[in-house]
Order: C-alpha cells, then sequence, then structure tokens
C-alpha cells in the first residue's frame, strides 16, 4: 500500500493483527503520543500493539507499507514476532544497512508505484527462507478470525494436541500477541468495521459478548482511545 499526502494529514491508526514494515518515499512523518511527536526513521518495522496512536503526514509525503499477513514475517526474519509488540523499529537493526540503504535511495528514486513494489518485493526475497509456517498457528489464527475473536481461547487450545502453554508461546512468537489479545483485536476491528448509526451501544456491548456496559466501553476506549460515541461520530480511522 502506498500513502501520499499532499496538504499534509493525521491518521488514527487502530491497533490491528499485521506487523508492517513501512518505507518513507519522500516528506515527514511523525508519531503522536502522550509524550509529544516523534519523528519516525527512513524504514521500519512496527509490531501489533494494544491501543490506537496517531500518525502525522506532513505536506507532500509519501510512504510504501509492507502488511505482511498474521503468519508471513517469520519466513523473512528470525526475530520473534513478538519482540516488535508495541514498538516501532528501524529497519536498520534488523537488515545488512547497505541493502537496506541501496533499496531506500532505490525507492526515492522510483517512478512509479509499480516500481517501488517491485523493489521491496525483491529486496524481501532475498531474505525469504526456505522454512515453513507454523501450520498449527495459521490454522489457529485462521479459527480465531472465523468466529470474529469471540471464541474462548481455552476452547480454541483444546482443539490441538499441544499444551497451553506450548500454544502461547508458539502463538506469540509468530504473530506478535498473545492468542487472547489477537482474539480482542479480530473482535473489534468486527464490530467496528460492521458497526451502523441504527445500533445502540448496548446492543452493541451484547453483540460483542460483552454483558456489562461499563466494561465493554473501557475496552473500547483502552482499543481505540475514545468512548464508542465519541469515536462514531469522528467517523475516521485506519
Amino acid at each position: 500500500m502506498i500513502i501520499e499526502s499532499s496538504e499534509g494529514m493525521q491518521n488514527k491508526l487502530l491497533p490491528d493483527t499485521s506487523i508492517v514494515i513501512a518505507f518513507r518515499l519522500r516528506g515527514t512523518v511523525s508519531s503522536v503520543d502522550i509524550k509529544g511527536k516523534t519523528t519516525l526513521p527512513t524504514s521500519l518495522i512496527t509490531g501489533l500493539r494494544k491501543s490506537s496512536r496517531l500518525v502525522n503526514y506532513e505536506k507532500n509525503t509519501a510512504v510504501l507499507l509492507v502488511i505482511f499477513k498474521e503468519t508471513g514475517l517469520s519466513t523473512f526474519l528470525k526475530t520473534p514476532a513478538h519482540e516488535f509488540f508495541g514498538e516501532s523499529i528501524s529497519l536498520e537493526q534488523l537488515f545488512p544497512k547497505e541493502q537496506l540503504h541501496a533499496l531506500e535511495d532505490q525507492l526515492a528514486d522510483s517512478h512509479s508505484n509499480l516500481e517501488s513494489f517491485q523493489l521491496s518485493e525483491r529486496f524481501f526475497l532475498k531474505f525469504l527462507s526456505s522454512k515453513k509456517q507454523d501450520y498449527l498457528i495459521v490454522n489457529a489464527v485462521q479459527t480465531i478470525k472465523l468466529s470474529k475473536g469471540s471464541l474462548p481461547v481455552k476452547i480454541l487450545v483444546n482443539t490441538f494436541p499441544i499444551s497451553h502453554d506450548a500454544f502461547e508461546k508458539r502463538f506469540r512468537k509468530t504473530t506478535g500477541t498473545s492468542p487472547k489479545h489477537f482474539s480482542s483485536i479480530v473482535r473489534f476491528r468486527h464490530l467496528i468495521s460492521n458497526y451502523t448509526a441504527n445500533v445502540t451501544l448496548t446492543d452493541l456491548a451484547y453483540d460483542s459478548g460483552f454483558f456489562d456496559q461499563n466494561h465493554f466501553i473501557k475496552n473500547f476506549k483502552s482499543f481505540t482511545g475514545e468512548t464508542p460515541r465519541i469515536f462514531f461520530q469522528a467517523g475516521r480511522f485506519w
């Protein structure tokens, strides 16, 4: 995906289930939190998160995003995915600097989106290993998504020939977070994506598996940074 901003903009990024690598093609990008504004490096990897964050794009900025499937990063990097949780780390810490900087220069000189995609694809294919994906975790991720995040982890684990602790460890290593948190992301992303104005917050809470509206609002605010009413009134998020 390529994001371009000619006039400058601010995006609210909700927690999602995919780890993302970003290459800044031009301009300036910064993240905003309670500590203030932090300018982001030219290329970085962002792990899964518990809460939303704000990202500022200055005028005439363009960014290439490489969005990995939930279990795909392990075939390119040896670093366990959970080490990126809640972090945005420069790719200089993960890939050979000479090859990375060469790619950054090529992307900056790219003449089309297609060329940028091809350059980044060739770069990652250099690091593609012969290691097979953990198909037990692949299956678990698919099951969680099919249940829209509503399947209790205990029931999920019981469908596999593995102990709970071993499952948790493998899931975090592959996806970047615990199965419980992963399910929570799936559940909230689903309810937000399917929200309509004719649904009351009480119904929304019950449909999402919450039997206490206050508990629902607290969890929703932790996920989005806002109460459900304010969040849906604003209407813009990524």
